[in-house]
């Protein structure tokens, strides 16, 4: 009988305030190790945490985009084993009462199906310092930059059956917090990162014992560790082994997993509520205000896409998942033909993106530059053909691509005359193959190629067509 994966996901959105979630100081990426750590940071005695307002709004957007219930008052608890980078030597989280709880994300399968992944919880905390172990000869050092900074605990059920429907889970939760403007989804930085839940069962059997893969940060190591990790408990369990619960890290360079320590019994977990920190109470109004100024969410742009574009969901989908990409394709389908944009901005610019290793916001190619391409073709100046050279030189050199175009002499021939001399004399070139394509007109597409060819791709491809049947006498 076959195994059955069953994968649930911890994901920690590191929300995108300026300051941390009980303190004033400053939370961004790079500053000198403790120079963004003040007294409550440090756990000083007589300080008190203040929440940070805006890490709840950012919060309660993000339960209202995933359908969830917001909790009109929620409690802080002191999450009671010891952290060496916290001073104070506890975290505070939410435990029994989270501000947000039950909701869901509809992802998308291989063959196009939807499946829905339930949402058992969101909750903010605060993060950890990080220690640091290279540089000290037998020693570690504490950075207290990252002590304190909000995070948003997002916890799914365990409804995934496989490393490809985690990934897909992760990138639409991905798109989402970044189109809140919830968390900038740096996985690089850690701003967006994942522990899995992995386990594995015979159909229909209750769940079996699960292992951690503790901070994950990119999609395809993501991949990678469940499918190692899968593999690692089926073999185990038909040697006659037993998975043990615990947590284990992922070497990205021997693609395997390795144990890091046994997971603790929920006995180790001990919570309180934080004497420090009132229960967060707010009422339906507050909701609502924040519900009026969400944006638009991908699933709806996608829709939009498709029923007023006409983009088939393929084009809607890859545009729509990444909100730099999809702002940029609205700048340049606005005023033009929305098809021809997304063939464009998908082929084109992302295809040179991803061929260069390079993110949209790093795209040389401006939308008011891919738009004045686009221009040039409907207006007939140039052809398609034109327009991919024309592409790579705004690509290397930038430039107004209108000028480019008068400055070197790329603008499409029309004349119908110059057009006319040219097919006859590929023709008179060619005499054998223009007989055969009288007997096989499919060949006159041949002499199409050979024209545009001894024209430096310049003439008007309509027109070349048109003359190249009218001269063979193709009907």
């Amino acid at each position: 009988m076959a195994w059955e994966t069953v994968i649930g996901l911890e994901v920690h959105a590191q929300l995108s305030t300026q300051s941390k979630i009980f303190s004033g100081s400053s939370i961004a990426y790079g500053a000198e190790p403790n120079t963004q750590a003040n007294l409550v940071d440090l756990g000083m005695p007589g300080v008190l945490p203040v929440l940070n307002r805006k890490a709840v709004e950012m919060a309660i957007r993000l339960g209202l985009a995933i359908d969830a219930t917001i909790a009109p008052r929620s409690i802080f608890a002191r999450k009671n084993y010891f952290y060496p980078d916290l001073p104070k030597g506890y975290q505070i989280s939410q435990f029994e009462l989270p501000v947000v709880a039950q909701g869901h994300l509809d992802i998308t399968l291989e063959k196009g199906e939807s499946k829905r992944i339930g949402i058992t919880r969101a909750h903010l905390e605060e993060d950890a310092g990080k220690s640091l172990h290279e540089d000290f000869d037998g020693q570690s050092g504490i950075d207290l930059n990252r002590a304190g900074t909000p995070l948003l605990e997002i916890v799914s059920e365990p409804d995934m059956r496989s490393a490809k429907e985690a990934v897909a889970y992760l990138k639409k939760l991905h798109a989402l917090v970044r189109y809140l403007g919830v968390c900038d989804g740096n996985m690089q930085e850690g701003s967006f990162r994942c522990d899995a839940n992995v386990s594995v069962r015979r159909p229909g059997e209750p769940f079996g014992t699960r292992a951690e893969l503790k901070n994950l940060n990119s999609f395809r190591f993501i991949e990678r560790a469940i499918n190692y990790e899968v593999e690692r408990q089926i073999e185990l369990l038909e040697s006659g082994g037993r998975v043990v619960q615990e947590t284990r890290l992922y070497d990205p360079d021997r693609d395997e997993t390795r144990s890091m320590r046994g997971k603790e019994d929920a006995n180790d977990y001990r919570y309180f509520p934080d004497p420090d920190l009132l229960p967060l109470e707010f009422d339906q109004a507050y909701v609502d205000a924040l519900a009026e100024n969400l944006p638009e969410l991908p699933d709806d742009k996608k829709n939009r896409l498709m029923s007023d574009v006409g983009l088939s969901a393929y084009d809607a989908s890859i545009l729509v998942s990444d909100k730099a990409v999809a702002d940029y394709f609205e700048a340049v389908a606005a005023g033009r033909d929305g098809k021809q944009a997304a063939n464009w901005v998908i082929n084109n610019l992302l295809g040179k993106l991803n061929e260069t290793g390079q993110d949209i916001e790093e795209t040389p190619v401006s939308p008011d530059q891919l738009g004045g391409i686009i221009d040039l073709i409907k207006k007939g100046d140039i052809s398609g053909t034109i327009a991919k050279e024309l592409f790579e030189i705004v690509w290397n050199e930038g430039g107004d691509p209108a000028a480019i175009v008068e400055e070197r002499g790329m603008k499409q021939v029309t004349d119908t005359g110059a057009i006319e001399a040219a097919v006859d004399e590929v023709i008179a070139a060619n005499p054998d193959k223009a007989e055969q394509a009288r007997e096989k007109p499919n060949m006159a597409g041949w002499f199409v190629g050979q024209v545009m060819k001894a024209t430096g791709g310049k003439a008007n491809p309509q027109s070349v067509q048109q003359l190249v049947r009218q001269k063979l006498g193709i009907e």
